[in-house]
């Protein structure tokens, strides 16, 4: 018998898997010519969108506890600069090959938790702030950065 934090927890991963999936689709209709481009005048590139992701979700799996992240290096150049930054980015063929190895790494956790283990506090919240502020826990980064993937894949399919 599942409880309702069963339910919910299973809701949240599902939600998660369907902006996956969605982002997998929109990616693949585009060339990496395409990706190359500004999602409007004077905006991001689909490249640096697509390498933003890529560090986001990467940056996941310290943040959940899952483990280091597998591309750190790109955090400098996708986090902590904007995209006309002048940095050098990895290809489109690279960023691609990363965003499905990190999101098979972040599947491969996911389908091993609980609803109890998403209740649970993430890295960058200390026990103490946990205690007087148990939202702050794994559930609310799943959800904030399935919306955030949402929003990006929404500027990403501009492209087309």
């Amino acid at each position: 018998m599942h409880t309702q934090q069963d339910l919910l927890a299973q809701q949240a991963v599902n939600s998660w898997y369907a902006q996956i999936k969605s982002a997998n689709k929109v990616l693949e209709a585009l060339t990496d010519e395409q990706l190359q481009n500004e999602v409007a005048p004077r905006k991001n590139t689909g490249i640096y969108l697509l390498g933003h992701l890529v560090a986001v979700h990467d940056a996941m799996l310290p943040l959940l506890d899952m483990g280091a992240a597998l591309h750190s290096e790109l955090v400098a150049t996708f986090i902590k600069s904007p995209d006309k930054a002048g940095l050098e980015f990895p290809s489109v063929a690279v960023l691609r090959l990363y965003w499905n190895e990190v999101n098979n790494a972040l599947e491969d956790q996911f389908n091993n938790m609980t609803a109890e283990d998403w209740l649970q506090k993430h890295t960058s919240v200390s026990a103490e702030d946990f205690e007087k502020e148990p939202h702050r826990n794994k559930m609310g980064v799943l959800l904030s950065r399935t919306g955030h993937l949402s929003y990006h894949i929404g500027q990403i399919a501009l492209l087309k």
